[in-house]
């Protein structure tokens, strides 16, 4: 079946072929629409953002196993099965040094430009500050980003009327990936559907102009 990226809590995953033997599966999970993204290749396997329903994320893992799990921020419903999920498959638990106190169980503290490596692919670290201090996206060849909350279809994430926030939030989306990246890039965020850098380009002085 061809990849839309729309999935629902408790429907059917949403797989796509990342290239190079790397796939995606994505679900939803929990009362927020959680995403939850799985990536395997080589034997190996990647979690981000263990956002709830840790029974449903181990079925997904399956007997593989897991050997990441990256949190993309601090808030709760992006890490309420974390615990469980690490405690199950012994996973090493990463999120950016900025949140990382507001997070159970994490094992090693993230910084903008790292790089984290699962079945022989790589992914990079990009620290992404407005909606939370230790945002962050992790961008596959520039080609697939995992924007978490700092970036949606139709916006960027929810600073909660801090103007100080908003403008943080929308320089480093703006400088950090559309300046970057091109039309093709896909992204998928924290909760609801994918898009893509080109469909929301025409729209950037838009959302600056409304402040949200």
């Amino acid at each position: 079946m061809t990849y839309t990226g729309d999935v629902v809590p408790g429907g059917e995953p949403a797989v796509r072929d990342l290239g190079g033997g790397l796939t995606l599966t994505k679900v939803s999970v929990g009362a927020m629409d959680n995403n939850a993204y799985l990536l395997s290749a080589g034997g190996e396997q990647l979690l981000i953002d263990a956002a709830a329903d840790a029974g449903r994320l181990l079925e997904l893992i399956g007997p593989a196993g897991l050997r990441t799990v990256v949190t993309t921020h601090r808030h709760g419903d992006h890490w309420q099965a974390l615990a469980d999920v690490v405690k199950a498959t012994g996973a090493d638990s990463l999120a950016h040094v900025d949140d990382a106190s507001e997070i159970p169980v994490v094992s090693r503290a993230l910084a903008d430009g790292d790089l984290i490596e699962v079945g022989g692919h790589t992914l990079e670290v990009i620290h992404v500050v407005g909606h939370t201090p230790g945002s962050i996206v992790l961008s596959y060849r520039g080609e697939h980003l995992f924007t978490g909350d700092s970036l949606f279809p139709g916006g960027v994430g929810n600073t909660r009327g801090v103007k100080k926030n908003f403008t943080s939030l929308i320089d480093d989306v703006e400088r950090k990936l559309f300046d970057r990246f091109g039309d093709g890039t896909w992204f998928y965020p924290g909760h609801g559907r994918d898009s893509t850098l080109g469909a929301e380009r025409p729209h950037l002085a838009e959302w600056r102009a409304r402040g949200w």
